[in-house]
Order: structure tokens, then sequence, then C-alpha cells
């Protein structure tokens, strides 16, 4: 196959790789100049040392370069950089193949997932050819061939079954699933979770009140879910549990480093600028907060995360003001 791959982040190369080594042809696109010689020149990703390109993939700042003779493409640029993408796309040619989306989540003003921004840029008649691939899964790890399990998730089920043949590997196992809000949902929440237990590795707080975060941040996560229309066994799986399980335990993880760099003083830009890529948890939790007053789900979790982004309370008070919350009935 012939696949355009837009975004050359770590993910993007790790996955780029992963096409490449299926012996298809992969075009990286980035806006980067300077990026794109380098993985050009050296084949070895600045945030992925040690791991070299295969011959199948190249890199180019030419969009139309990435886009030319494809039979799929491929997104891993970020939330916010998704719309303006496609919106250049759009004006350059019509897509009229398969388009799998890898970042997560929500989009900031609209609310709107990222395959539902997709939707209404490109069209209804492109809803079909739109799937999502989310799961528990690190470039740093995938790249080295550890055993990972992601989902794909598509509007119609046979692509989602065409797709999952097109990036399993024996190291790197895709189930389909016909949820697709509820794994995009999954996959986009989970990190405003993980930015919490960020802080609570940084203050010391123990694996008590990790677990603690993690249920109760899984809990909010479904009930948000469900309220938008999504299986609850989807936040169950892959695409929630099993996303939210490995990106609050590591600070591998951007959005628990993120956290944790928050409990150590900085503010929430010193953080961002320290960690140098974009932490989706931060951008997300604007609009997980919006969505959640539309539809009347209580977020303790992500809205206490918000007040510590976005009007900067002291995370110790943070943690104080979730503790001293009325106790009710434990519900799942």
């Amino acid at each position: 196959m012939n696949i355009g791959y837009l975004g050359a982040g770590a993910w993007g190369f790790c996955l780029a790789n992963l096409l490449a080594s299926k012996n298809n042809r992969v075009v990286v696109w980035t806006r980067d100049p300077l990026l794109a010689k380098q993985l050009n020149d050296r084949k070895e990703h600045p945030n992925l040392p040690g791991h070299v390109a295969g011959k199948n993939v190249s890199f180019t700042t030419d969009i139309n370069e990435a886009l030319e003779g494809i039979d799929l493409l491929v997104e891993s640029v970020t939330s916010a950089g998704l719309r303006p993408v496609f919106e250049k796309i759009r004006t350059i040619q019509s897509i009229e193949c398969p388009i799998v989306l890898t970042s997560k989540g929500i989009e900031q003003n609209s609310g709107l997932i990222l395959p539902q921004v997709i939707v209404e840029l490109l069209g209804e008649e492109m809803r079909p050819y739109i799937s999502f691939l989310s799961g528990p899964s690190y470039a740093e790890e995938v790249i080295k061939g550890l055993p990972t399990s992601v989902v794909v998730a598509s509007y119609d089920a046979q692509l989602g079954k065409k797709i999952s043949e097109v990036f399993t590997t024996p190291t790197f196992r895709v189930y389909p699933n016909a949820d697709i809000e509820g794994v995009a949902y999954g996959g986009a929440l989970k990190n405003i979770i993980a930015i919490a237990c960020g802080i609570a590795e940084g203050l010391g707080l123990g694996f008590s009140t990790k677990a603690s975060l993690m249920t109760r941040g899984l809990h909010e996560i479904r009930k948000l879910a469900i309220a938008k229309g999504c299986r609850p066994e989807t936040i169950y799986g892959l695409a929630g549990m099993g996303d939210l399980c490995v990106t609050c335990s590591s600070l591998i993880s951007r959005n628990c480093r993120f956290g944790y760099l928050l409990s150590q003083g900085n503010r929430p830009k010193e953080a961002q600028e320290k960690i140098g890529m974009v932490v989706e948890g931060a951008y997300t939790v604007v609009s997980a907060l919006q969505l959640s007053k539309q539809v009347n789900v209580e977020m303790p979790i992500t809205e206490i995360v918000y007040k510590m982004i976005y009007e900067e309370m002291p995370v110790k008070r943070a943690v104080q003001s979730l503790m001293e919350r009325s106790i009710k009935e434990e519900h799942l």
C-alpha cells in the first residue's frame, strides 16, 4: 500500500515504521523543515534515539507529496491541530481513501471528538471511511517490539476489520471495535486523570491515592461516555481502562509528567515548555468540563484538574478539595 502519514512526532515515527515493516510505502508529513531534514538524513527520531527508520519510510514538508496516490491516510498531529491540517487538505484535493486517526482529544469550543471533526470537515459521505486507533501504547515500547494490544474503531465494521489487519504485527495486536465514539472518549478523557495521577506522584501520596484516582477517574469517563451514547463496556476495555492504566502509571506519559511538574511548583506554561510536546489532557479538560455541564454529569477530578491548570489552584488545596467532598454511596 501507499500510505500518507500526517505528523512526525514520536508516535507518528513509530507507527510509520510499523506500517513500513509490512512492505508498505509510507510518506510522513511534518510542518517542521528541520525535523524533516534530520529524519531523512539520520533516519533517527530525536525522541526515540537508537531506532532507525526503515527503507520504505520517507519524510517531507510538502503535504501534496504525502497525499499523492495514497491508499490510506493516517493522522498523528494533535487534537488542536487536526482541524487546520484537514482544512488545508480539503483545499488541495478530495480524500478518497480510508482515514485512521490516532490523536486523542476533544476539540475546544465545538466539543466534538476527533472523528466528528473529520465528518464535519469532509462531509457525511466520508463517515464510512473513518477509523480511530487507540489503546495502551507508548511509542518508546512499541518501537522496541514489546507486546502491545490496542483497538481500532470505525463507523463501518468491515473497514475496522481491514484496518486491524493493516496495523497488526506479531507484537502489535489490534482488536476491531464498533463503538468509535466510546473509543474516542476513552482515549481523550484518560489524559485528564493522568494529570491528576502525576500530581499525586509528585506529592508522594502513595499507590493508594493513585489507585483511587484511577478508579474514580474511570467512573467519570464512563458516566460522560454513556451520557454521550457510548457503550459502557468500551470504557472497561483497552481504549478505556487499559489506556487509563498505562497513562496514569508512568512518567513516560506526557500527561502524567505534566501533573508531576505542576506538583513540583511549576506553573502550567513552564511545565508544558519543559515537556516540549503537546499535553493533550491540558487541552481536552476544557471541553470535557463543558460537556459534563451540558449533560449534567458530575466530574470532580476533571473539574479540579481544570482549576489547577486554568485558575492555578494550588495543588495541595486541590487534593484537600477532593477529600472534603461529601461522601455518597459508591455507584459504578
